[in-house]
């Protein structure tokens, strides 16, 4: 796999995982508070389960991504 590719297979879920990953941005990133929502034991509506997953697997698929771009 050529350089170019390689770094194109980082930069796309980089640049999914700082938009939709951190997304509401105001007046705290959301995957923070759901974060926070655990930590406090506040975390049970299906809505958090949902909100978890949505945007936790922008960075699920770049720390994925990473490590398949070392291992090469």
């Amino acid at each position: 796999m050529s350089d170019n590719k390689k770094l194109t297979s980082i930069i796309i879920p980089a640049a999914i995982s700082l938009t939709l990953g951190l997304a509401p941005f105001v007046p705290e990133p959301h995957i923070y508070k759901q974060f926070l929502n655990i930590l406090n034991g506040t975390f049970t509506e299906p809505m958090d389960w949902f909100d978890l997953v949505l945007h936790g697997f922008p960075w699920i698929w770049l720390v994925y991504s990473i490590v398949q771009y070392f291992r090469k």
